[in-house]
């Protein structure tokens, strides 16, 4: 039952299990259907995957959703755009499978997608602005958003975000059950935010969300018979974006606007990380390439298994300093600090910090230069370390990789272009 217009906190562990049944029992009808339209994956120079695999799957995840959200949330006008919004994601997505379409039409179809959730009621009419307003360092002033001219503020960064989010799921969808299994935990936590910030209806959509990605997980943890393809990674980015607006944004708990940095930031840190590199060699920041931290990683000789498991891990560990951040009773916000349970709070940040450089640097550069130092032991002429680090810098600045095949135990080369 509702209670004043909002569903109640279990509605949120019935709509998991709803969305997750449904996604698991429709993803081989969503199978079927992908082989009978031509919506197959087939392997190419980027690929992970060495046989065709169908890759509507995200019409599973829509089916969870979408009768999951009309079971357990106020159905209202909000509540209808944001399914609306969700099944035109899909739709487009459904598209992109079949017929892979260019930079510009999916771009468009995606602001269509999320206009149409904001214009129902997901926007910001607010941000909260901390250490700024009150009478103390730690207290938090809401900024309402203007509108300038004809522009409301608020529906422009709601749409910009959405459409945000949307590409940042899309762009680390390209290993086995990743996108899926980094949405189970992100939008897990962003429920378990949302409940505690008094946010039922978005605890509904996170919940619903983790449990859609969690039940086509089944078939798409590796080795994947479907692929949720953009139907799914669209879908989900869109969802995640809408939780983060409806459940945190919109409060004014200080530290409001980190939450979903905080939990996203993995895929926001790949993206970030690929963007750079296509601008720093001006090639279009929409053209796929192999600079993704997945495709590093199998560069440097990770199964996808063990690809999942870094970072899944490092999603959690980021998970973890969310609800930390959330939970843990370190200041009264009024700029009074508990000296242990700050320090906890710092602990929980360097292991952040040191979860996150072993990644970034150690199985991208030190790991690496090893292999190279490997590789120079095995030559006729030795090499030198000066020469050696200058050939890993030349091999990470253009993607290209030697690495050492676990069959023959050789080296062998991977060009990424």
């Amino acid at each position: 039952m509702l209670v004043d217009g909002r569903p109640e906190a279990i509605f949120a562990l019935y709509a998991f299990a709803v969305a997750a049944a449904l996604a698991w029992t429709l993803v081989p009808l969503a199978e079927r259907l992908a082989w009978r339209i031509g919506a197959i994956d087939r392997p190419n120079d980027r690929s992970l995957h060495t046989e065709p695999t169908p890759k509507l799957g995200g019409l599973a995840i829509l089916a969870g959703i979408l009768v999951a959200g009309a079971l357990f949330m106020p159905f209202g006008p909000e509540t209808r755009g944001i399914l609306a919004g969700a099944a035109t994601i899909s739709l487009l997505g459904v598209v992109d499978d079949v017929f892979d379409l260019g930079a510009l039409p999916k771009l468009l179809g995606q602001i269509v997608a999320a206009s149409i959730a904001v214009f129902s009621g997901v926007r910001l009419t607010a941000f909260t602005l901390p250490f700024v307003g009150g009478v103390s360092p730690m207290e938090v002033s809401l900024v309402d958003l203007p509108v300038v001219g004809e522009v409301d503020l608020g529906h422009l960064l709601a749409i910009i975000g959405i459409v945000a989010v949307i590409n940042v799921i899309n762009f680390i969808d390209g290993v086995d059950g990743l996108a899926a299994g980094v949405c189970v935990i992100s939008a897990v936590t962003l429920a378990v935010i949302a409940l505690s910030l008094g946010r039922e209806t978005a605890a509904v959509l996170a919940a619903l969300t983790a449990g859609g990605a969690l039940g086509f997980l089944r078939h798409g943890f590796p080795p994947a018979s479907s692929f949720m393809g953009d139907t799914g990674s669209n879908l989900l980015g869109f969802m995640l974006a809408v939780v983060a607006i409806q459940g945190s944004l919109k409060t004014n708990a200080v530290v409001a606007l980190f939450f979903p940095l905080i939990v996203l930031a993995v895929p926001i840190l790949d993206t970030g990380f690929v963007v750079a590199k296509r601008v720093k060699y001006r090639t279009p920041i929409y053209r796929a390439d192999r600079w993704h931290f997945h495709h590093r990683m199998a560069n440097i000789g990770f199964s996808q298994r063990r690809t999942l498991a870094y970072l899944y891990g490092w999603t959690a560990v980021m998970a973890s300093l969310a609800l930390a951040l959330r939970f843990i009773p370190y200041s009264d916000d009024r700029g009074n600090f508990d000296p242990l349970w700050t320090a906890v709070i710092l602990a929980c940040f360097a292991i952040v910090l040191a979860a996150s450089f072993y990644l970034v640097v150690t199985l991208e550069i030190l790991k690496l230069r090893r292999s190279r130092r490997r590789l120079a032991g095995h030559d006729a002429t030795p090499l030198s370390a000066e020469e050696v680090d200058q050939g890993v810098k030349r091999e990470l600045e253009t993607g290209s990789f030697e690495v050492i095949n676990p069959e023959t135990g050789e080296f062998q080369a991977i060009d990424p272009a």
